[in-house]
C-alpha cells in the first residue's frame, strides 16, 4: 500500500505540472468555443494567405537572429561561447518544440542541455540559456509597460497598480535571497551568490548589456510587426497605436508557461482585449489564430533541422562528412592542443598542461572530449569592462596549480 502511494507520489510531480499547463490552455480553448463558437478559429484558418506566410518568414528568421545575438552574447559573457551558424540553428528547432510541446519552455531546455554537453559544462549551458529567456523577457515586459502607458488600451487605468504590485513583489523576492545569503542557507544562498557574480561581473559589463538590450527590443518589434500583419490581413482596421498596444498585452500573456504553445492563453487573451476595446472577441481570437498558424509556418524549419538530426543519429557518429559538433566554439581564454595522444594513455587535465607550461616543460596534448571543468575558471574578453575584482590575479592562479602554491 504504501509503495502504490509512493508510485502514484511521484507520477504526480513528474506529469502534474504538465496535465495542469495542457487543462488550461483546454479550458480556455473550450470556453471560448462555448462563447463564441468555431466561427472565429474557422475565419483565421481561412484567412491565411501566401504573402502572409513569407512575411511571416522573414520577420522569423529576423527575429531568430537577434535571439540567437542576445544567446551569444550571454553565453560569451559566461565564458561557453557558441558560433553563429549552431546558434541560429540550435534556436530554430528550440522555437519549433516551444510551439508544439506542452509548457513552452521545452525548446529552451533541449537548447540549454544540448550546448552544455558539447561546451563540457551542461550547468553553465543552463544557466546561459535561463539568462538569455530571463533577459528578453524582462525587456518584454519594461517595453510593454512603456507602450500600455503612452498608448490608449483598455488596461492603462490599471496598469500603475499593477506595476507597483510587480516592483513590491520584486523588492520583497530580492530581499528574501539577501537574506538567505546572509544566513548561508545552502541552495538560496548558491543561487544568490552565482546571480549576483553572473550580474555584478558579466552581464552587467559595459560591452554586454548595450547588446542584450538592443537584440531584445529588435526582437519584440519583430514579433509585434509579424502580429501586426496577422491583424490587417485578418480584416482588422483599428488605428495602428491602438493595434499594437492589443497585441503587447496579447504576447505579454503568452509568456505565461500554462498551455501548448501558447494556444489557449494567446486566444484568450485576445478576446479579451480586443472585446474590452470594443472591437469584438471574434475578432481577437480570429487574429491570434491567424497569427499562430503563420508562426507555425515560421518555426517549420526547426522541424527539418530535428529530422536531420535523427538521420545523422541513425547514421552514426561516424558518418563521412560529419562533424558530430556543429557551431561549437569553445570558451575564450583556453587553448586546447590537437589530439594525439597514444592508445591507452590517460586524459590530461587543463591545469597539469599549464603547470608544465610554468615549470618550462612541454604541455602533454588535450584532448576537448576529455576536458572537463577545469578547477580554475578564466573570465572572458566579454567581461573585461567590469569590475577590477571580477578578474583573477596571475598570482591567485599560479597557487590554485598543484605545486605552485
Amino acid at each position: 500500500m504504501r509503495s502504490d502511494v509512493v508510485g502514484f507520489g511521484r507520477a504526480v510531480r513528474r506529469f502534474g505540472p504538465l496535465l495542469l499547463r495542457l487543462a488550461g490552455g483546454v479550458t480556455v480553448l473550450w470556453f471560448l468555443v462555448r462563447l463564441l463558437g468555431s466561427a472565429p478559429f474557422e475565419e483565421g484558418l481561412r484567412a491565411v494567405t501566401w504573402p502572409a506566410v513569407v512575411a511571416a518568414v522573414t520577420l522569423t528568421a529576423l527575429t531568430t537572429v537577434f535571439s540567437a545575438w542576445r544567446w551569444r552574447v550571454v553565453a560569451r559573457a559566461l565564458g561557453i561561447g557558441i558560433g553563429w551558424p549552431g546558434a541560429i540553428c540550435a534556436y530554430y528547432r528550440s522555437l519549433f518544440l516551444n510551439s508544439v510541446l506542452i509548457g513552452g519552455v521545452i525548446g529552451d531546455v533541449h537548447r540549454a542541455v544540448a550546448h552544455g554537453r558539447r561546451a563540457g559544462d551542461v550547468a553553465l549551458g543552463v544557466r546561459a540559456v535561463a539568462w538569455e529567456r530571463l533577459w528578453g523577457q524582462v525587456i518584454q515586459a519594461v517595453v510593454t509597460a512603456v507602450v500600455l502607458l503612452t498608448l490608449p488600451s483598455p488596461v492603462r487605468p490599471a496598469l500603475p497598480y499593477f506595476l507597483v504590485g510587480v516592483a513590491g513583489i520584486a523588492v520583497c523576492a530580492a530581499l528574501v535571497v539577501r537574506g538567505a545569503a546572509r544566513r548561508g542557507w545552502s541552495r538560496l544562498a548558491r543561487a544568490a551568490r552565482a546571480t549576483s557574480d553572473d550580474l555584478r561581473c558579466q552581464l552587467l559589463a559595459p560591452r554586454v548589456w548595450p547588446q542584450l538590450m538592443l537584440a531584445s527590443v529588435l526582437n519584440v518589434a519583430g514579433h509585434t510587426a509579424t502580429f501586426v500583419i496577422a491583424a490587417r490581413v485578418a480584416g482588422c482596421t483599428a488605428p495602428l497605436g491602438e493595434l499594437v498596444a492589443l497585441l503587447m498585452v496579447v504576447q505579454t500573456a503568452v509568456v505565461i508557461p500554462l498551455s501548448i504553445g501558447g494556444w489557449g492563453l494567446r486566444e484568450g487573451a485576445a478576446a479579451w482585449a480586443f472585446a474590452a476595446a470594443g472591437l469584438g472577441a471574434a475578432t481577437g481570437v480570429t487574429i491570434a489564430m491567424l497569427y499562430a498558424v503563420l508562426m507555425l509556418a515560421a518555426v517549420a524549419p526547426g522541424a527539418g533541422l530535428l529530422l536531420g538530426d535523427a538521420v545523422r543519429r541513425g547514421r552514426g557518429p561516424g558518418h563521412p562528412g560529419e562533424s558530430g559538433r556543429p557551431g561549437l566554439a569553445l570558451r575564450p581564454g583556453r587553448a586546447f592542443l590537437a589530439d594525439r595522444r597514444a592508445p591507452g594513455d590517460r586524459p590530461q587535465h587543463p591545469a597539469n598542461g599549464a603547470l608544465d607550461l610554468v615549470r618550462g616543460r612541454a604541455a602533454r596534448p588535450v584532448s576537448p572530449v576529455s576536458v572537463r571543468q577545469p578547477a580554475v575558471r578564466l573570465r572572458s574578453p566579454a567581461t573585461r569592462g567590469g569590475r577590477a575584482d571580477c578578474q583573477p590575479r596571475r598570482a591567485d592562479l599560479l597557487s590554485a596549480l598543484p605545486g605552485c602554491g
